[in-house]
């Protein structure tokens, strides 16, 4: 979660849409339980070892559906390791690669997607998803069905593979001597006003209502003051801008299928930097009419560029983000973009089939295609 999308849910987003979108979910998930397993077309004997976050409510109903469609396909059982509070989900992961797994399926939120995307870079072995957690960025940017586990699992065993980049991120706290070694991330991070709002998120307020509860901690804290803040990218001469939020993408679609960054792709080698510096309601307005209407041209309180590193510094400890979860305070942050370092199974293209009498085509998944997918009564 960022600071755009707190923004613009806090200003465009009524109470009767929000109640209507949280009925509508509730009726998804009652529907997506009652669904069966997809036995796809399997390539061949697969190794598929899970990295579950044992707390998510639905991580037991994430292990059965595994389980089940490893013995459809005819493979042994997934081999399971557990995170903990002192390992997040790296070492599992390792260990897992270690022992030849073709597929590491990481079962939880944006974290434990994190830590196992961490452990597969540049490795043969696949990142499958089972998202478990609140935001579940990379899933959304996939198109991956986060409601439908059954369909999660599906993709994660049989979707269809391709790379994407990562993003690595060091920081340092000159006032505390604190710093951290490379922190991965996959869809976005960032470092003040988005990484502020997370962390003054009420926890309780997340657990009733999912993502929409960031928006009650952007209200409080949209009306702050800038922050000056020095920023290079690709090694060219600082420039000390006064900002709110300075945005580092890998991809830039965020939750409720706002699009921020239409032009960021995950696997083109390139970070997308927004740095927007808006000094009143006005100008939050402003930038978000921008990314509602897709407004072409650029406005003086947002400035998009691209590069394959950004060095970032700030007078006074800042806080900081990556894929919606707070990672402490810095004075300097280095970002950097590492290519096509992760191999990610992701669902099928869809592909037009003709309509009868010669009605328009519609796209339909490639596994209801023939004999490709089988359910189970």
């Amino acid at each position: 979660m960022s600071a755009p999308l707190i923004i613009l849910l806090s200003l465009l987003l009524a109470a009767a849409a929000a109640c209507l979108a949280w009925v509508t979910v509730r009726r998804r998930r009652q529907r997506a339980a009652r669904r069966a397993v997809v036995k796809t077309l399997a390539p061949g004997h697969q190794r598929v070892a899970v990295v579950i976050n044992p707390i998510k409510v639905q991580a037991p109903a994430a292990r059965v559906l595994l389980a089940e469609a490893c013995e459809l396909a005819g493979w042994d059982p997934p081999l399971v390791l557990e995170t903990t509070r002192e390992s997040p989900g790296f070492e599992q992961a390792r260990r897992a690669v270690q022992l030849g797994a073709d597929v590491v399926v990481a079962a939880g939120g944006d974290g434990t997607v994190r830590e196992v995307a961490r452990a597969l870079a540049n490795t043969p072995a696949a990142l499958g998803l089972l998202p478990l957690g609140t935001g579940n960025l990379l899933a959304r940017n996939l198109g991956l069905p986060v409601l439908d586990l059954q369909a999660a699992v599906s993709t994660a065993l049989h979707g269809q593979e391709r790379r994407i980049d990562m993003g690595t991120m060091t920081q340092e706290n000159s006032v505390t001597g604190e710093s951290s070694s490379s922190s991965a991330f996959l869809v976005m991070g960032g470092i003040g006003l988005d990484a502020e709002v997370l962390a003054a998120t009420r926890d309780d307020l997340k657990e009733r209502v999912g993502w929409m509860a960031y928006s009650e901690a952007g209200v409080r804290l949209l009306p702050g003051r800038r922050t000056k803040m020095s920023i290079s990218l690709d090694g060219e001469p600082p420039r000390v801008r006064k900002v709110r939020s300075i945005l580092f993408a890998n991809i830039g679609r965020l939750p409720a299928g706002i699009d921020f960054i239409p032009e960021a792709r995950m696997d083109d080698g390139l970070l997308d930097v927004v740095v927007m510096s808006p000094r009143s309601l006005a100008g939050w307005l402003w930038l978000a009419g921008k990314v509602v209407t897709k407004y072409p041209k650029d406005l003086p309180v947002i400035d998009h560029r691209r590069a394959k590193t950004v060095e970032i510094s700030v007078g006074q400890p800042t806080r900081t983000q990556l894929d919606g979860d707070v990672t402490g305070t810095a004075t300097s942050v280095r970002v950097e973009v590492n290519p096509l370092a992760l191999l990610i199974r992701s669902p099928a293209p869809a592909r037009p089939r003709p309509r009868p009498f010669g009605g328009r085509n519609s796209a339909v998944p490639a596994e209801q295609d023939g004999a490709a997918a089988v359910r189970q009564p």
